[in-house]
């Protein structure tokens, strides 16, 4: 764990950008935040290196956005297309394709997203004489259905595809759609071997991590708020002692969830050995601090928490949703163990 310090604070330039998000955020709405977080803030590119359109910076940046939008329960196709997706063509090593499709994804003018990276693959490639070909279909694929590019592991290749049939599936989260996606003789182009699939997993982990740790802070801000205001026996709730200890177990889990995703996100940046390790503590005690932190807002809220007119339930359906995109706690935890006993 041979981690710099420095790497797990906010630099002031981090914070700059943080705050220039937030506006954003509160001010725009949802149809207009994709083009202008790529036109004005540049978010898309963060990450991507310079010589593809983006600005050169790491994954630490794009961590604080992340966080902002978790806060929000903004721009959902951030995770497939700007984490998953980029960071795929990036790890790739195929510097042909970078050039082709990172620039578009950086300037926020071309989505993307990843199929078949976790479990057994259920695709298959087949060579023949027009090139490769894949069949087989994907299930639950993050913005499968708007996507302008999907990047498929069939067997231990990875390749990008640009056409397919898809058809929308109802999940618990909707600001996170997702789509099963079918492959019949469709055309594909070879990007890299599939082994860095898990990699991109373990980033993609860090990403949600970060995202989680925006929604406890939100969460957490918006119930103290509440109870300051609301009164009970012309006394603010927030002042009964059982209502401040349930805040400060909150505040207690926020912290400890800000520590395991900046720990993570250092390894990204770092491409430490330890990233798989740091990437499950974050999915275990990032999900499990965001689940109990909408069941606290809800409960905190009284009868207004439990309405739709209030957006508690949307922070329980993403707490819900994230706690098994990319493996559920029981996993992480397994892996965890399996990792610690024998790091090799």
């Amino acid at each position: 764990m041979n981690i710099d310090p420095a790497l797990l604070t906010e630099t002031p330039e981090q914070t700059e950008l943080r705050a220039v998000v937030r506006d954003l955020l509160a001010g725009d709405e949802d149809d207009k935040l994709w083009a202008r977080l790529a036109g004005e803030v540049g978010v898309h590119g963060l990450a991507i290196p310079e010589q593809y359109g983006g600005s050169g910076y790491t994954f630490a940046e794009l961590a604080v956005v992340l966080e902002e939008t978790g806060w929000t329960l903004s721009c959902a196709s951030l995770l497939p297309t700007v984490v998953l997706a980029a960071n795929t063509l990036v790890h790739s090593g195929n510097e042909q394709a970078c050039e082709r499709y990172l620039p578009s994804i950086a300037d926020g003018t071309l989505t993307a997203t990843v199929a078949g990276f976790d479990g057994v693959p259920t695709v298959h490639a087949e060579h023949g004489v027009g090139g490769w070909v894949l069949h087989g279909t994907v299930d639950f694929v993050l913005d499968g259905q708007y996507a302008g590019l999907v990047l498929v592991r069939a067997g231990d290749r990875i390749f990008t595809v640009d056409r397919w049939r898809s058809t929308p599936r109802r999940v618990l989260d909707e600001t996170r759609p997702q789509a099963l996606l079918e492959f019949s003789g469709t055309p594909a182009t070879p990007l890299c071997g599939a082994e860095i699939t898990g990699t991109v997993l373990d980033i993609g982990r860090a990403a949600l991590a970060a995202e989680q740790v925006g929604g406890v802070a939100h969460i957490l801000a918006d119930t103290v708020s509440y109870v300051r205001q609301r009164h009970q026996f012309d006394r603010p709730i927030g002042s009964f002692q059982a209502v401040k200890h349930r805040l400060a177990d909150l505040l207690v889990e926020l912290e400890a969830a800000r520590s395991a995703a900046a720990y993570a996100t250092a390894c990204v940046v770092t491409a430490a050995e330890d990233l798989r390790i740091a990437a499950s503590a974050a999915a275990t005690v990032c999900s499990a601090a965001f689940q109990r932190a909408a069941a606290e807002y809800v409960q905190l809220h009284g009868g207004i928490g439990f309405t739709w007119e209030h957006p508690a339930h949307r922070y329980v359906r993403r707490a819900r949703a994230g706690e098994v995109l990319f493996g559920d706690q029981q996993f992480h935890r397994a892996r965890l163990a399996a990792l610690i006993s024998n790091p090799s």
